[in-house]
C-alpha cells in the first residue's frame, strides 16, 4: 500500500490556521487527482483544496474543525484501483475565467443562474427549477429520502453546488405557524469580519460625509461611445473606472485620506491601491487594483472584470484582497439610496456609492430632471480634518461631472480620456 498524507497548503502569508468549510468527498471514496475533496476557509477568502493524486480517500479531520497549516487532513491510498463504477465529480479548474461581462450597473460578481434548465417535474408542493448543481453527499442522501431533485435546489456553494443547508432550507421554506428555531455556524470568514467591523467602531474616530453627483455627463459618455469602448478595448465601460479614476485624482490632492496610521505615526502612500467591493457567494469579498492611478479606464475595467469574475467563482486568492489603501463600495446595485460605509482597516477612508434617481434639482435657475447619486464618504478623523474630507469628496464629484477634465485637470478631450 502507498499512502499519500495531504496536508493544508499556506492560503497567504500570516495566515497560520483554517477550517474545513465542507468535505465534498466522503471517507472511503475513490477520488482522482486535481478533483476538488474540500472547500477550505481562512479569515481572507474559501478555497478548494484539489486531491494531489488518485485513489481512495481517508479523512482525517470533519467539517467545522480548524486545522493548522501544515496539518495532515486527509490519506489517500494510491495504490487503489478505480473502481469499475467510478463517475468523476469534476476536477479543480486551472483555464482562465470565462469570457463574461462584468459591469457595475448590474450586481457586482453575481450572475444569474442557467435559465435553460431540464423541464422536469418538481417534486412535491413546489413547481421552482434552478439550473442543476452537484450536491454534496450529505446533500445527495437528504434529497434521496425526499424525493427532491437538484433542479429544485438553488445551490450557494461552489459552482453553484448544492449544500446540505440549501437542501434543508428548500424543505422547510416559507413560514409554516411554527416557533422552530435553527442554527447556522458562521464561516470564519464571516467571524473574521465581524471581528473587524466592531474594532473598526471601537478603534476609531469615524465620521461620514456626503455629497450628489450628476450623473448625467458619464450616462451620455456611455451612451454616445460604449460600442466604441467595448471594439476597441473588449471590455466593457461601466461606472467604476470613472469613479476609481476621479478617486484616484482626489487621492493625489488629500493625501492623508489615502493614508494609514502605525503607532504614533501616519503612513503616506505614493501610490493608489484601490479596494473594490464585490459580491460573491461567500459574502463581500474586497479584492485591490493595484496602482488603479497609472491606469487608463480600460484597463481599470479589465481588471475589476477579472478581479469579480474570480471572486464569484471562489478562485480570488489573499494576495489579492490584501493591502489597499482606499476602498469604494457600490451598495447601489442593491437599491440602496443613502449608507454610511464603514472603514476597511487598516485603511483611513472608504467611498460609498448609491444608486441613481431621476431627481428634480436647479440647473441655471430652472428646476430639471436629472440622474442623481449619493455619495458617502467615511474616514477616520484621527488623521483627516473635515476640510479634507470635505475637500476630497467635492474633487471626485467636479471630475465625475466633468469627466472631460479627469486626465491631470488639461482639459483633454473625451476620446482621449476613453483611449479611443
Amino acid at each position: 500500500m502507498s499512502v499519500l498524507e495531504m496536508k493544508v497548503p499556506s492560503p497567504g502569508e500570516s495566515i497560520s490556521e483554517v477550517e474545513i468549510a465542507q468535505w465534498l468527498v466522503s471517507d472511503g471514496d475513490y477520488v482522482e487527482k486535481d478533483q476538488a475533496i474540500a472547500e477550505v476557509d481562512s479569515d481572507k477568502a474559501t478555497l478548494e483544496l484539489p486531491a494531489e493524486e488518485s485513489g481512495t480517500i481517508t479523512l482525517k479531520a470533519e467539517d467545522g474543525d480548524a486545522v493548522a497549516v501544515g496539518a495532515v487532513v486527509c490519506l489517500i491510498d494510491t495504490s487503489a484501483e478505480k473502481p469499475a463504477d467510478f463517475v468523476s465529480s469534476g476536477t479543480v479548474e486551472t483555464t482562465s475565467a470565462p469570457e463574461e461581462s462584468t459591469s457595475t450597473d448590474s450586481k457586482p460578481a453575481e450572475k444569474e443562474a442557467d435559465k435553460n434548465s431540464p423541464n422536469k417535474k418538481p417534486a412535491k408542493d413546489t413547481d421552482v427549477s434552478y439550473a442543476t448543481g452537484v450536491p454534496s453527499i450529505a446533500a445527495s442522501k437528504i434529497m434521496a429520502e425526499n424525493d427532491i431533485s437538484p433542479e429544485q435546489i438553488r445551490g450557494s456553494g461552489k459552482s453553484g453546488r448544492i449544500t446540505k443547508q440549501d437542501v434543508v432550507t428548500t424543505m422547510t421554506k416559507g413560514w409554516g405557524g411554527t416557533r422552530d428555531q435553527g442554527t447556522e455556524r458562521m464561516s470564519l470568514m464571516r467571524r473574521k469580519i465581524a471581528e473587524r467591523l466592531v474594532a473598526v467602531k471601537n478603534d476609531t474616530a469615524m465620521l461620514t460625509t456626503f455629497n450628489e453627483v450628476d450623473m448625467k455627463p458619464i450616462m451620455d459618455i456611455r451612451k454616445k461611445y460604449k460600442a466604441a469602448f467595448i471594439e476597441h478595448h473588449d471590455v466593457n465601460l461601466g461606472f467604476m473606472s470613472f469613479f476609481t479614476k476621479a478617486c484616484t485624482e482626489a487621492l493625489n490632492l488629500f493625501p492623508a485620506v489615502n493614508a494609514q496610521i502605525e503607532g504614533k505615526e501616519m503612513l503616506l502612500h505614493d501610490y493608489a491601491d484601490v479596494g473594490i467591493a464585490v459580491s460573491s457567494p461567500k459574502g463581500l469579498m474586497v479584492p485591490v487594483v493595484r496602482n488603479a492611478e497609472q491606469m487608463t479606464l480600460a484597463e481599470i475595467e479589465r481588471e475589476i472584470k477579472r478581479l469579480a469574475i474570480k471572486a464569484r467563482d471562489g478562485k480570488i486568492t489573499p494576495d489579492e484582497m490584501a493591502g489597499g489603501t482606499f476602498t469604494i463600495t457600490n451598495g447601489g446595485v442593491f437599491g440602496s439610496m443613502l449608507s454610511t460605509p464603514i472603514i476597511n482597516p487598516p485603511q483611513a477612508a472608504i467611498l460609498g456609492m448609491h444608486n441613481i434617481v431621476q431627481r428634480p434639482v436647479a440647473i441655471d435657475g430652472k428646476v430639471e430632471i436629472r440622474p442623481i447619486m449619493y455619495l458617502a464618504l467615511s474616514y477616520d478623523h484621527r488623521i483627516i480634518d473635515g476640510k479634507e474630507s470635505v475637500s476630497f469628496l467635492v474633487a471626485v464629484k467636479e471630475r465625475l461631472e466633468n469627466p472631460e477634465k479627469m486626465i491631470f485637470s488639461n482639459g483633454n478631450a473625451i476620446e482621449d480620456l476613453l483611449g479611443l
